[in-house]
């Protein structure tokens, strides 16, 4: 006896049916893609999948805009990020994180759907080079003005001295020519001294400075040309500063600048607040030597005490 008309026909679409949804089933979720959003200004996206990996189909949109790989530098003014991936034909995880932030969105996609827009945080959003300009001239000032109290003393063991305006300006231009030139050799790694000789080489440049303030009353031919020792010291020590404060790749020359240019300000204000309140005092030698024994006590004991740590 044969089977029902049309039997046959609703027994093969069951197992159509069956075998979809089994395969169906395996497939949901067997793909995963994690973005990762860095402080460095850096992100990457890895994609993990059981079948063979199709990063020729995945494609990174930075406010619209697509990239052209899925590692790389976070473009400038970027906010949003959005993710497409054509290498599925079922639902997959996309994990979105930026680095610092304890909280991860997820979303579940399906193939060839453009995800919902990321705001990307501010920790990762490159710095336009104004920023850069502003921040590192900021940096380089108050490593001056309050915190290098060692530089202050430096500079105004220079003040002292200042026997002329152009004698002044003399050594003023010695130091900066120096510590620009060491910081930037520092900085590209040409030149390296360990800061347990930089600094205590610091201390001991202020000491030296102001015992030659007490000992002689004259500007000295050399004494140019010590003060553009001592700015390579303390350039180095500028480089120390900036590797803790660390330097944005792309903007690397920017950064560097500014920092030093944050620098020069600082000492030019030291300065003119120096030769507002004592350049009357100059020409009074009791004052000069008074100031420059308090200076090189000073440096000495730091001297002492940075080689002692």
């Amino acid at each position: 006896m044969g089977e029902p008309v049309g039997f046959a026909d609703v027994r093969k679409l069951a197992l159509v049916l069956l075998l979809a949804t089994t395969a169906s089933a395996h497939e949901i979720g067997t793909t995963q893609i994690h973005a990762l959003f860095r402080r460095d200004h850096t992100y990457a996206v890895t994609i993990r999948s059981v079948r063979k990996p199709a990063s020729e189909k995945a494609f990174v949109y930075f406010d619209g805009v697509r990239a052209s790989a899925l590692t790389g530098d976070i473009p400038a003014h970027a906010h949003t990020f959005t993710f497409r991936y054509e290498g599925t034909f079922a639902k997959y995880t996309l994990t979105l994180q930026n680095e610092g932030s304890d909280s991860v969105t997820t979303q579940w996609l399906d193939a060839e759907t453009t995800s919902n827009p990321f705001v990307l945080s501010r920790d990762v959003i490159p710095p336009t080079r104004f920023e850069v300009i502003r921040q590192y001239v900021a940096l380089g000032f108050t490593h001056i003005l309050p915190e290098g109290f060692d530089h202050i003393l430096f500079v105004l063991g220079l003040f002292l001295l200042a026997t002329s305006m152009r004698a002044l300006l003399s050594q003023i231009t010695a130091f900066t020519v120096a510590h620009s030139i060491s910081l930037a050799l520092t900085m590209y790694g040409v030149v390296s001294l360990p800061s347990r000789v930089v600094e205590p080489a610091i201390a001991l440049s202020i000491a030296c400075v102001a015992i030659e303030n007490v000992i002689t009353s004259r500007l000295h031919p050399w004494r140019v040309v010590v003060v553009f020792v001592f700015g390579l010291l303390h350039g180095m020590g500028f480089a120390g500063v900036l590797r803790e404060l660390g330097l944005p790749r792309r903007q690397f020359v920017p950064a560097l600048v500014s920092f030093n240019v944050g620098v020069e300000v600082g000492q030019l204000v030291v300065i003119a607040v120096a030769m507002l309140l004592f350049a009357q005092w100059l020409r009074n030698r009791r004052f000069v030597v008074a100031c420059s024994v308090a200076i090189a006590l000073t440096g000495l004991f730091w001297t002492v005490q940075r080689i002692a740590i």
